[in-house]
């Protein structure tokens, strides 16, 4: 039975789109992000700070720091701040720079973690920043506390806006995949109760109607052998119909135990047929056809025993509806030729009978359900059939794919 998923609507998880800002700032991505920001301070110390030789060893310091900052933020920073002391300290050139390298560090850390780490390391920061400008204390305060804010509490604000702004997306996520879960959940209940439905009025209707069939026919038999002037053909007719009503029987009471729990059901209850046994069960088909009285030369290519059982029993499916319409309306004395083969990939089922005994012209399609179902059969295997009168009589042919055992589970 085919899933929410298999008629060409997208899950609903599909359709809540990954924001850029989830993307951009996802946790995977940190050390690409440090490469690309050591990449830009390589730029601004060759291209536009230009260090002294002495500003060398604080510039790879800060190289260092920043590849680190894309797997240990919080100790990257911590550094960062010690570093941008000691660079105050050693009057380089390059201060500025390691400020910007030490707030976009304090961004990723606010992007990644709240909690004790991003306030310890957003304080060590503001407080590398007050002691850089100790010389302007006290008159200088304000200045001083306009330079730490800006320095630490705006990469601050930045990275926890980003972050709050990525887990709502994996909220909103998880809650659709929540939803996705619970409407599937309650299209399998709905299945259920529909398989549970019609199990009840197979085994009410057409079982009890089946088993009467078979308890009166065995009363017949019984009658009929008592009776040494019976006709030995009437006892073989009875002997058939009784077989094929108790075979009837057996196959309802799978269905109706696969309709009521397809997951707790026996491996031969689902398929019918076993892997490998579909040319022994095309045999009893043609035999059981015969005696109805039709004449039917059959061609079985031994090579169908591999087929899975999703498409044995299909083959299988075809054989009985064809044989058994050529039966019914091909008239008596009518012969009928089945033949089953592998060639390109393919199984191909050709059933043509004469319509010898046939007293009207054939319909332009047969009456019933059977062609549907067997039509409905091969579409959802991805295969073709064609059905209709021939020059003589009634022709039917399909073809399926041979091997394709992953849409077994469609059915």
């Amino acid at each position: 039975m085919a899933g929410p998923q298999e008629h060409g609507r997208p899950p609903i998880v599909d359709r809540v789109n990954r924001s850029w800002i989830e993307l951009a700032f996802d946790r995977r991505f940190a050390v690409i992000r440090a490469f690309v920001l050591a990449g830009l301070l390589v730029g601004d110390f060759l291209l536009l700070q230009r260090p002294g030789e002495q500003d060398w060893g604080v510039a790879a310091a800060g190289l260092v720091l920043c590849l680190a900052a894309g797997k240990w933020a919080f100790g990257a920073l911590v550094a960062q701040s010690v570093l941008l002391v000691v660079a105050h300290a050693l009057g380089a050139s390059i201060v500025s720079s390691l400020k910007v390298l030490a707030a976009v560090t304090l961004f990723e850390l606010a992007v990644r973690q709240p909690g004790r780490r991003l306030a310890a390391g957003t304080t060590a920061l503001a407080l590398a920043v007050a002691v850089n400008r100790l010389d302007d204390l006290p008159g200088g305060l304000l200045p001083v506390l306009y330079k730490m804010g800006a320095l630490a509490g705006l990469p601050l604000l930045l990275g926890a806006y980003v972050r709050v702004t990525r887990d709502a997306a994996v909220h909103a996520r998880q809650h659709a995949e929540q939803q996705e879960a619970r409407a599937e959940q309650q299209l399998l209940a709905v299945r259920a109760a529909e398989r549970t439905t019609i199990a009840r009025e197979l085994h009410d209707l057409v079982a009890h109607h089946v088993s009467s069939m078979v308890l009166r026919v065995g009363v017949a038999r019984h009658v009929i052998t008592a009776t040494s002037s019976t006709d030995p053909r009437i006892t073989e007719v009875l002997d058939d119909l009784h077989s094929s009503a108790g075979a009837a029987l057996k196959d309802l009471r799978r269905l109706v135990a696969v309709l009521r729990a397809p997951d707790s059901a026996g491996p031969d209850t689902g398929s019918l047929v076993s892997p490998g046994a579909l040319p022994a069960a095309l045999e009893s088909v043609v035999e059981h056809s015969r005696q109805t009285g039709l004449a039917v030369t059959a061609s079985v290519d031994p090579r169908v025993a591999r087929l899975d059982a999703v498409r044995g029993l299909a083959v299988l499916r075809l054989a009985q509806e064809g044989l058994a319409n050529a039966a019914k309306h091909g008239g008596p004395g009518a012969h009928a030729e089945l033949a089953v083969r592998l060639a390109d990939d393919a199984v191909h089922v050709t059933i043509h009978d004469d319509g010898a005994g046939r007293t009207r012209p054939p319909a332009p399609g047969p009456s019933g359900h059977g062609l549907i179902g067997m039509r409905e059969r091969v579409d959802l295997l991805g295969g073709r059939l064609d059905a209709g009168p021939a020059a003589r009589g009634w022709r039917l042919t399909a073809e399926l794919p041979a091997f394709a055992p992953d849409l077994e589970s469609q059915l």
